[in-house]
């Protein structure tokens, strides 16, 4: 009797164990299959340009992925019509941007730039500049090619939600890609930093004239300027496309969705009358100029010039992902929360070489930041404060100092 009761006990606990071992294989695979990044490598269309010319367009309803997915990383660079990758000394790629619109639905196909403000909505991200500014939900530049955008399971940009899309209205994309062809230029560094002078420009797009102390940035390299070329050089047109690369999976219960947040070094903003320490009024800047350390008198302080802006958050949450955005000359950035705790340091890696994504004094990347999940929170109405340095031994016009930053409301 005994034998057979003990027989019966692990014959007992050995199916349990199967049982077991079966259900969890099971939610393995079922995690997995929930959880299949898909893969879409698309063109935006095409871009001419000639020795020396600047393209800074929007391309409205761009090939994307559809229905309600969560985006896992987005990345791009400028390639020929062959597919060959172009160096950053050839066609200077000074950023593109990735922006969410809700189109009127019957205008989907048409240029959102003639539409009436009535019949598109911007869908910007969560950060806390004015409407207009640093909308996008991805972005870069120069660093385009080594910098990781991939967001770490199970976290991902929530999009394509019907109950958050307006009544009428339909989820489009659209894509700014500015390009500045550098072939043949006098000075290449100059053309990319957008020096007035080397543009001859002396009104902004619109017609409005520069300020004075205005020495160069994107006011003087809007779509269709030239910058100035060699005394006899001549080169040919060519087309160029930005070539991007999207990851996603199907949105459900196993998705942790984060917020997208861009700061930005420049902002100048206020506490909003009625305040009660979160509320705040942004105009942010989006880029700014270096002055030269000799020109300063501040030679003698290693030539470093130093950024900071404290910011109140008007949310609260866990950091998932960060990277910053320099141009040349930058050293580094970094955030941080209350009492000067570090939440993420992005440093630039410049190239050394000649081939595409490692162009010599070119940035071509930036370091990210991964938290482990739970580490880095931050509360809301908490202020941060960001730092952007950047190498004063000469002027540098029209430099960047942004973060992005992804947050969760929750821990997965």
């Amino acid at each position: 009797m005994f034998r057979e009761m003990k027989t019966f006990n692990l014959g007992w606990l050995l199916f349990v164990a199967i049982l077991l071992i079966s259900a969890l294989t099971f939610s393995q695979a079922s995690r997995s299959k929930q959880h299949k990044v898909k893969t879409g490598v698309f063109r935006s269309p095409q871009v001419v340009l000639g020795p020396g010319s600047v393209a800074n367009k929007l391309f409205s309803n761009i090939d994307f992925p559809k229905g309600h997915i969560a985006l896992k990383s987005f990345d791009a660079e400028i390639i020929d019509e062959s597919g060959n990758p172009i160096p950053l000394y050839d066609t200077y790629l000074h950023h593109w941007l990735v922006l969410k619109f809700y189109v009127r639905k019957g205008l989907e196909n048409q240029d959102i730039s003639k539409l009436n403000n009535s019949d598109y909505i911007s869908g910007r991200n969560s950060g806390i500049c004015q409407d207009g500014a640093l909308d996008q939900f991805f972005g870069l530049g120069s660093e385009t090619r080594r910098t990781k955008t991939h967001i770490p399971d199970p976290y991902g940009i929530e999009i394509g939600n019907p109950t958050k899309i307006p009544s009428g209205f339909v989820e489009t994309w659209g894509l700014n890609v500015h390009a500045i062809d550098t072939r043949g230029v006098e000075d290449r560094m100059g053309c990319t930093e957008c020096r007035c002078n080397l543009y001859n420009v002396t009104k902004e797009e619109n017609g409005t004239p520069l300020s004075p102390n205005y020495d160069g940035g994107l006011l003087c390299c809007y779509d269709g300027t030239k910058c100035r070329l060699k005394d006899g050089f001549i080169g040919i047109e060519r087309t160029l496309y930005l070539q991007y690369t999207v990851k996603w999976v199907d949105m459900n219960s196993l998705v942790v969705p984060v917020n997208v947040y861009i700061f930005d070094v420049s902002d100048i903003w206020n506490r909003s009358r009625n305040s009660t320490g979160i509320n705040s009024e942004h105009n942010c800047q989006v880029e700014y100029q270096v002055e030269s350390c000799r020109a300063t008198g501040s030679a003698n302080n290693k030539c470093i010039d130093v950024e900071s802006v404290g910011l109140d958050m008007p949310f609260g949450g866990y950091l998932v992902y960060g990277v910053a955005h320099q141009h040349a000359g930058g050293t580094g950035s970094a955030l941080y929360g209350k009492d000067g705790r570090s939440l993420c340091s992005s440093i630039p890696i410049y190239g050394t070489g000649e081939e595409a994504g490692n162009e010599n004094g070119y940035i071509v990347g930036m370091s990210t930041c991964y938290p482990k999940p739970g580490t880095k929170k931050i509360s809301k109405g908490e202020t941060l404060v960001l730092e952007s340095n950047y190498s004063s031994i000469k002027q540098h016009t029209g430099v960047m100092g942004l973060f992005y930053i992804l947050v969760a409301e929750t821990l997965a």
